[in-house]
Order: structure tokens, then sequence, then C-alpha cells
């Protein structure tokens, strides 16, 4: 496909918000797209260059940007300047700028570069782009410089517009996961198919990768789609239900463990490679070396994937610490000092793959049995703590030794159950204190504004952020709260300093919210809220239906960190609050 025509799609799809348009216009780009360049169309629709799991990035910052549009277009720094202050938008700076530019040879650091190439294709542009990614080394800042300026230069001013986008990350489409699964599927005739392209997603987590096969080998290569190392599997979540008599209710005799607050981790293991990733598909190796040493050390097999969580420990004393001391050993610097301060250890509590077998369609038990063989005796890497039973008193008592250590609760687990990637089911049911009051569990939102604040916070520029929840099935955010309690001043000065950096002129594509912040964000970081309980409300979106209200937390509160190691689209869901809305209603009518 032309990267015009690309761009063509683009704009469309940057002109509507509604969700039916974007399925045909995105239907309509795959029909035309070619086995050999539907995922680089797919990567760069979502403004990346890859899976996000293979954490591939271009490195260039607004500054290097503006420096290379300079070059490109032998303009002054007043004017780009002048343009940005205007416009607030470095892609519509680069097409103003790009208009303008001449035909005299740019600065000097285009000689360095080789003969001009063709841009024309989505694959030349995928491939420079991967091309400025990848540099490294001595010179590598100003090569990437030449390469922009090159491929600044080579496609039109639209464009420019549409690539300083993806360089910076700020497509802002609206074009999620699940919108893609959609439209691939209308693309080949059938929404139905979405069924049979999301279990492949579940597995691999590579869209790019499920178009490619479906493009080359049909819905029976899908269907064919396995684990394999390295490509992480999306991992399966629990339900919630307010009683250990309710669980058993539904799951009979099952597996009860404790819920560890900490990182969810899924190691890949083979022979010549060890890889780890976060619950929000992101590669977390180099984070946890002492991790990766124990499991080469005291793992029994020649590949497998595990999936477990990860706190951080005392060095003296060996007790595990709160989540927002683990958060600590999410980093790229300082790794070695942080894992001497804060060691980690893993609990693993499911293997999905064992020296060439696929364990996800065998029983949760057998699961189990099989990790509990391959894990040897050590002090970094162990099973996490389990009983089977049928006996509420026993969950009870197990509940009430989760929470005297610190755990945030149980997990309950259907003994055989098959590991169901990418879902929430009540397979596996989390039982937690606060369950047993109104609403003081914590819920997940994703931030899409914030509010400059009034009085003593008016000096930091933010009082407080509205935050929302994920709808799956629209693929949109609907607004649940403004939070303003529980920040420290520290906090809040750092969380403007990171939303201003993804700060955007109008309301997010897929964002829903009749509430107008005084600065919208892109939906892009996760926080932890708790409430004194849920209510209806006409102001927010979330769960609203034809002339029912929505849901909204009351009192709202900031609790622990910012969640990093969650995506958006991670964030408590919907249907996660409907269902806890009428738990909260059945307890307080016991």
């Amino acid at each position: 496909m032309k990267f015009t025509r690309l761009i063509e799609f683009l704009e469309r799809l940057e002109a509507t918000t509604k969700r039916l348009e974007m399925f045909d216009i995105l239907s309509e780009q795959f029909a035309e797209a070619s086995p050999s360049d539907v995922d680089r169309i797919i990567y760069l629709v979502q403004g990346q260059l890859g899976p996000s799991f293979r954490g591939i990035e271009l490195g260039i910052s607004s500054k290097l940007l503006m420096r290379a549009l300079m070059s490109a277009s032998g303009l002054s720094q007043k004017k780009v300047s002048a343009l940005y202050t205007k416009h607030g938008d470095l892609g519509l700076v680069a097409e103003r700028v790009m208009e303008s530019a001449g035909d005299a040879p740019p600065a000097s650091l285009f000689d360095m570069l080789d003969e001009r190439r063709n841009f024309e294709s989505v694959t030349a542009i995928h491939e420079v782009l991967l091309e400025i990614a990848q540099c490294s080394g001595p010179g590598s800042q100003e090569r990437k410089i030449g390469l922009l300026i090159e491929l600044l230069r080579g496609v039109p001013p639209l464009a420019a517009k549409y690539v300083a986008r993806i360089i910076l990350g700020k497509l802002r489409l609206g074009v999620g996961d699940p919108t893609i699964l959609e439209a691939l599927a209308l693309s080949r005739g059938d929404r139905a198919h979405k069924t049979d392209l999301e279990r492949a997603y579940n597995l691999c987590s590579d869209l790019g990768l499920v178009a490619t096969t479906l493009f080359k080998k049909g819905l029976k290569g899908v269907r064919a789609m396995h684990i394999t190392v390295g490509y992480p599997v999306r991992m399966a979540l629990c339900e919630r239900l307010a009683s250990a008599d309710e669980i058993l209710a539904k799951l009979g005799k099952a597996a009860v463990e404790y819920k560890y607050d900490g990182f969810r981790v899924q190691i890949h293991m083979t022979r010549k490679s060890l890889e780890m990733y976060s619950r929000n598909l992101e590669r977390t190796t180099d984070m946890f070396p002492e991790i990766g040493a124990a499991v080469r050390k005291h793992v029994k097999a020649s590949s497998l994937i595990i999936e477990g969580e990860a706190m951080a420990s005392d060095e003296n004393t060996g007790q595990l610490l709160p989540f927002q001391t683990t958060i600590q050993r999410k980093r790229k610097h300082g790794v070695d000092e942080m894992a001497q301060r804060y060691p980690l250890r893993f609990f693993a509590f499911d293997l999905l793959y064992l020296d060439g077998e696929d364990w996800t369609e065998r029983p949760f038990i057998e699961r189990r049995r099989g990790l509990e063989k391959v894990i040897g005796g050590n002090t970094v890497i162990q099973t996490s703590d389990l009983i089977i039973t049928d006996r509420p008193e026993e969950i009870t008592r197990m509940f009430g030794n989760a929470v005297d250590e610190g755990f945030e609760g149980l997990v309950i687990k259907r003994l055989d159950s098959v590991y169901a990637a990418g879902s929430r089911n009540f397979n596996w049911i989390k039982l937690k204190p606060s369950y047993r009051h109104e609403l003081s569990d914590s819920v997940d939102v994703c931030i899409v504004g914030y509010f400059y604040g009034k009085g003593a916070r008016a000096r930091f520029g933010i009082g407080g952020v509205l935050g929302a929840v994920y709808d799956s099935k629209e693929d949109v955010f609907k607004t649940i709260t403004k939070i303003g309690s529980g920040f420290t001043e520290d906090e809040l000065k750092g969380l403007k300093a990171l939303l201003d950096e993804s700060r955007i002129r109008e309301r997010h594509a897929r964002v829903q919210s009749e509430i107008e912040p005084d600065v919208w964000v892109e939906p892009r970081y996760v926080i932890a809220v708790t409430a004194d309980e849920l209510t209806r409300s006409p102001l927010h979106t979330a769960g609203r239906r034809g002339n029912e209200p929505g849901y909204a937390l009351r009192f709202p509160r900031f609790v622990g960190a910012l969640r990093t190691d969650k995506k958006p689209e991670d964030a408590t869901s919907v249907k996660e609050i409907v269902r806890l809305y009428k738990m909260q209603k059945n307890i307080k009518s016991q």
C-alpha cells in the first residue's frame, strides 16, 4: 500500500468518533492491504512500530523533532516555535513547515545520508522508522536526525503530519485493539470471525502477526495459532464475589491462594533466552535480574512459560513490602542498586507451557502440580501458598491469615478450569477484605483530564483529575469520578508533569464524558482509587443506558501509586463497576 493511501484512511479516522464508521474505514483499509504489509499498517495505525512487548522506541523528543523540522525546511527556530505555540501539535507544525519548505538542499546533516530513497510505500516508511529506532552508539543522535530529515523531505506535507505524530506517540485516532480485531474480521466478510482472531491475539499479543496469518493462511491458520515462547500470553483475570459461601456455591471444591500485591510477571525461558513481561505486556527482563537468575538456576525445564507475582522484600528480615515499595523496582536505571535495597521474591501460581507443550488447556489442578515439579526450593522463587477446600470456614481462616500478613486477600480458582488468556470470568474469583463492607475496595481508573485547582493547590497547576473506567464492548473510556483527595504535594507536582506530556487540546476520541476538565489528556495512566460507595449519577457516563444515570464514586481518594504496570485498558471495566454496585446493594440489605 502507498503511504499516501494510508494517510487518506488516517484522515478519515481522525475526522470521526463514531465506532461503526471506524469499523468501515479500517475494514476498507485492510481489504486493500497485502499480506506483506498488513502488519506494518496495523502497527502504524496504532502509532507503533511493532507489538508493544518488543519495546521499540524511536528516541526522538519534541526538541529533536523541532530541530529536524528546521533543518528539513530551512525555517528559523523562531518561526517553527511560533507555529508550535499556535497549534500545540507538532504534527500540524510538521505539515505547515514542510508546506513552506523550499527546494534548496537542507542543512549539512543531510549530506551524511545515503542516496535519496523512495518513500512511497508503507513498507519504506516503516523501515526507515525502524532504522531510526535502532540507531545507537556514538553519533546516533545525529544519525537519527539525519534520517528524519530525509524522511520529512521525502513525503508530502500531509504525510509529514502523521510521521511526526507517530514518532512522538501522539496519533490519537481512538483505535483500540478490539476495534482493530473487529475491523479485520469485517474485512474478511464476517464480524463473527472476531472470536477466532481474538483467541489468537490473546495467545501471542501481536495484532500484526494475527493479521498476517489471516491474510496468508486464512481462518484455518488463525485457529491453528498456539502459544510460543517469547510472545507473551495476555493474562487471565479475576471476577469478584463478596463471600466464601457465594464463591464455593459457584465453584465447588476449589484452590485457594493468597492474593499478592506486587507485579504480575510472566516468564518465558528457553535454553538460549529468558524474557519477562508485565501485565501490560511490557518487557521487564532487565528490571528484575534476581528473578531471571533464580529461574535459570532452580527451574527444571528446557523451555517454559510460568506466571506469578513479584514482591519486594526487606533485605534483613525477608518481610514482604507493600506495592508502593515494590513499584520502585520498575526502572530502567539504577537497577542493581535498587535490587540490593529491595530484593524481589517471585511467587509462581501458574504453568502455561512446558518443554514444547501448551498447558493452557489442561485443568488448573494439573497445571499447579506441574508447576510444583519444575520449581526447586530457593529463597527467590517459589510456588504461591495454596490450599484445596470446599469448606467456607477454611477459606475464612486463610482469609484472616492473609489480612494479618498484609496480603490483599485471596484468589479462589476452579480446579478443572483452563487458562483463559485475556479473559475475566468466574474460573478465578478474588475475595478482598473490603467486600465485607460497602466499597472500600480500590478501583483502577484511567486519567483522562485534570483540573487546575483552587486555593493552596492553585500554585501546583493541578488540583484533581478526571477518572474513567473501560468499556470493552465499545472500546472507550467512560467517566466515573473526579479525584482530588489523597495526593501529597509532591505527588501532585509529579502527576502534572507526567500528564502534561500527554496533554491534548480536545477530548480524546476514545473518551466519553459530559464533564469538561480544564485540561484533556490522552488515556494513558492508571491510578488506584478508593471510595465510600458507588452511587448513580447523571454526570458520569460509566454504565449509562438510555435515561438511566451512570455510576459514580462517592468521596473518592487516591491510594498507593501510579499503576505503571497497567495499560489504560487494564482499568476497572464498566462491567465490574456494575457488579460491584450490585454487591454493595446486597451487603447493605443484609
